[in-house]
């Protein structure tokens, strides 16, 4: 046995705790936060820069630049993912030379950093991506058409702060595509080529608060308990995805969220019943596991749970992926790219091109 696990340098989990954030801010922070610019008000010395939208290159750009002009001592994001990674690339962006491209994976250069970020505080208000724990920045490229990542240990954050409170106001299609990229975060990496046992142990526990807490935190977003559930184990999927990788749902991902106008947990979760049932012959055993946690059944089959998932994808309203404008004739290229996703590496099974297309008609 051997591996090696790396996270936030602290995570503060829990109702109300938000005023560790606030207490732990720079003189002159950088406030990375969503349009809405929630929570600003927290920290009246930052210099805002809202995100609309999943993270780009020449967004990050411009908060290097900002962050810069600013002589910010610290980058705080207060948000969903796409804030959290924006953030994330901004904090170690200000402190390397170059820009964006020079670092990233697949279709820039794939430069190593050498300086260490600014310091940098992730407090997520979505429970889904799990980005507050993540060694990685995922940005679209619209030159290239495709989502990519910047990666380092280095991009930990130095305080994770995960406040479910933050979460009660969700709509239901963010608490059902969100919760269902967790849930997608917490399936790939038990079934990965890089599980270990610190991550298996992370993914169960993740898993089972999944299947009992996501459709009441769907169905009656006022719940505390059922809420705390969903950001534990958003928090789950985030350590388990950074130290055991991902897979082929997350493999897609990257491709379809350059091409379309997708939300990136929607099309994880569109995806993911139909990557199980390709994967299931490669990973059986964990796969029954799996089946076992979400349906409560001692008995159930590695089919159980890829048909439990899909029953629940389709009670959770996700829509299949004909309704971003993804037609056959779009499948080749997304098939060609996502065989260099990042993701796909850790996946249980390669895939060839012809079951590759096979997940994605399932899933039109």
């Amino acid at each position: 046995m051997g591996f090696e696990f790396a996270t936030a340098g602290r995570i503060v989990f829990g109702a109300g705790s938000l005023r560790e954030a606030v207490a732990a801010a720079g003189r002159r922070p950088l406030l990375v936060t969503g349009a809405s610019r929630r929570f600003s008000d927290r920290f009246p010395s930052a210099t805002v820069f809202p995100v609309t939208g999943e993270p780009t290159v020449d967004g990050v750009r411009q908060g290097v630049a900002l962050s810069r002009a600013n002589t910010c001592d610290s980058v705080i994001a207060i948000g969903g993912g796409s804030v959290i990674d924006a953030a994330k690339a901004i904090a170690i962006l200000t402190t390397n030379s170059g820009e964006p491209l020079d670092y990233l994976e697949v279709v820039g250069r794939g430069q190593a950093f050498s300086n260490p970020p600014l310091p940098f505080i992730a407090v997520p208000t979505t429970a889904g991506t799990g980005s507050e724990v993540t060694r990685n920045a995922v940005l679209a490229s619209e030159e290239h058409k495709v989502k990519a990542s910047l990666r380092s240990p280095m991009m930990l954050p130095k305080l994770a702060v995960i406040d479910p409170e933050l979460t009660l106001s969700l709509p239901k299609p963010v608490t059902a595509a969100t919760g269902l990229d967790a849930l997608t975060q917490l399936i790939e990496p038990f079934v990965s080529l890089r599980a270990n046992p610190m991550t298996d142990a992370i993914c169960v526990e993740g898993i089972r608060r999944e299947a009992r807490s996501l459709e009441t935190a769907w169905r009656d977003g006022a719940n505390l308990d059922a809420r705390t559930d969903m950001s534990f184990a958003s928090l789950c999927g985030g350590l388990a995805l950074a130290n055991a990788g991902l897979g082929a749902a997350h493999g897609f991902a990257a491709p379809i969220g350059g091409m379309f106008d997708a939300p990136h947990g929607a099309v994880c979760a569109a995806l993911l019943p139909h990557v199980m049932q390709a994967n299931l012959p490669a990973a059986r055993e964990r796969y029954e596991i799996v089946a076992r946690l979400l349906t409560g059944k001692s008995d159930a089959s590695a089919e159980d749970g890829a048909a439990w998932v899909a029953s629940l994808v389709r009670h959770l309203e996700i829509p299949p992926l004909r309704c971003y404008g993804i037609t056959e004739q779009h499948l080749p290229v997304l098939v060609e790219k996502a065989q260099k996703a990042s993701s796909m590496k850790a996946n249980p099974v390669v895939l060839s091109p012809q079951s590759l297309t096979a997940i994605l008609q399932a899933a039109l």
